[in-house]
């Protein structure tokens, strides 16, 4: 499935985000590379491991010129507890119909959501796929194959 959807255009629709209302898919992603990393539950050891990394990385994927968004199906309510206790630099969207999760091919079980990250071109379009990722090497993997474009 991750090579049917490179190039495919993210579908429009409105995630709501932690920092306030909503972002329009593809719209407010365009001009520059954007990360989604999809991961199952907020509070949860893998998932704290991942968001915290791709915390620990932001001035790195801010060099870049690169957006991130951690996107979950989880609440805003519980995004927003995530990220004050971890404090989070960046903003978690909530997917709680799982539409841009079913899109993009992202598997879903008894509602958990796997882990898996897209680059996203400036122009809305899907780059670059990874499957059920390592919690621990994904923003790393992001960074390395947005360096490898040449963007700095």
């Amino acid at each position: 499935m991750a090579l049917e959807i490179i190039g495919q255009l993210l579908p429009q629709l409105e995630l709501a985000s932690s920092s306030g209302g909503f972002v329009k898919i593809p719209d407010d992603l365009l001009g520059s590379y954007t990360v989604l990393f999809f991961y199952p539950k907020n509070q949860t050891p893998g998932c704290t491991k991942e968001a915290c990394t791709f915390r620990d990385y932001a001035a790195e994927f801010l060099k870049l010129k690169a957006k991130v968004f951690g996107i979950s199906a989880d609440s805003i309510d519980s995004h927003n507890r995530f990220i004050n206790k971890y404090e989070l630099n960046y903003p978690l969207l909530s997917d709680a119909q799982k539409i841009l999760a079913k899109a993009l091919g992202v598997s879903s079980f008894l509602g958990i959501l796997s882990r898996d990250t897209f680059l996203i071109d400036p122009m809305g379009k899907v780059a670059k796929v990874w499957r059920k990722v390592s919690a621990s090497e994904t923003a790393l993997q992001s960074l390395e194959e947005l360096k490898s474009r040449s963007l700095i």
